[in-house]
């Protein structure tokens, strides 16, 4: 199961939280507008994410979130969609000294800068896309990518993802997923094609942009006809 909040705070300024961790598979905080300063167990002095940025929470990290910018807009996910947070009154962030290598239950903290990406190719024609390592920094469990809309013709295609995940940061499209209507999709939208259904994104604005979250990393996208 997964669960995908959508989060956006009108007032900015510090934030009242304790050092916490989460009891989870996977958690994804993807910042889509404003900025949020943030320390975690093991990862040095604190830092700011910006709009376009994301970090995982790998489980039982130790982490704060310290002060937030006006209009601050967030999305976050979690596997399993129940889990449990508990807090620690013992440490004290930033702790030293860092050590960016360190496993949690298997996976790494993976801090991804918009600024730093490199784009390639999507899975899909007329879109370019950015890798932010999760998939690596995971051993798997999950990958995230951002892909934006460079033109084209659009194709139908069927992927054999566990859970595919897509949330709309800019622009507008149409989503036609087979046996269903069509979506008319626009900024904060979000949806979900399941593996082995026929869909197809078309009607693209020129400024989409969407966020992916596969769990797992990899898996097979086979693209048909437009």
């Amino acid at each position: 199961s997964i669960i995908a909040s959508h989060i956006r705070i009108p007032d900015g300024g510090p934030v009242p939280d304790m050092v916490h961790y989460h009891t989870v598979g996977f958690q994804l905080i993807f910042c889509v507008a404003g900025w949020v300063d943030l320390v975690y167990e093991d990862q040095g002095p604190e830092f700011r994410l910006h709009a376009g940025d994301c970090v995982i929470q790998p489980p039982e990290i130790r982490h704060r979130v310290l002060f937030a910018s006006e209009n601050i807009e967030v999305v976050e996910i979690g596997v399993p969609a129940e889990h449990v947070t508990t807090i620690d009154h013992e440490m004290t962030l930033p702790n030293g000294p860092a050590n960016p290598d360190r496993r949690f239950q298997g996976q790494r903290f993976v801090h991804h800068r918009e600024a730093e990406a490199i784009w390639a190719e999507w899975r899909l024609p007329g879109f370019t896309v950015r890798d932010t390592g999760i998939g690596d920094g995971t051993n798997g469990v999950a990958g995230v990518t951002v892909a934006k809309w460079q033109g084209g013709d659009s194709v139908t295609a069927v992927h054999d993802c566990d859970i595919l995940f897509d949330f709309v940061m800019t622009g507008r499209m149409t989503l036609s997923v087979e046996g269903e209507p069509d979506f008319q999709l626009s900024a904060g939208d979000a949806f979900v094609v399941p593996p082995g259904r026929a869909a197809k994104f078309h009607g693209c604005s020129d400024d989409l942009e969407l966020m992916e979250v596969a769990l797992p990393s990899i898996f097979a996208t086979h693209a048909g006809a437009s």
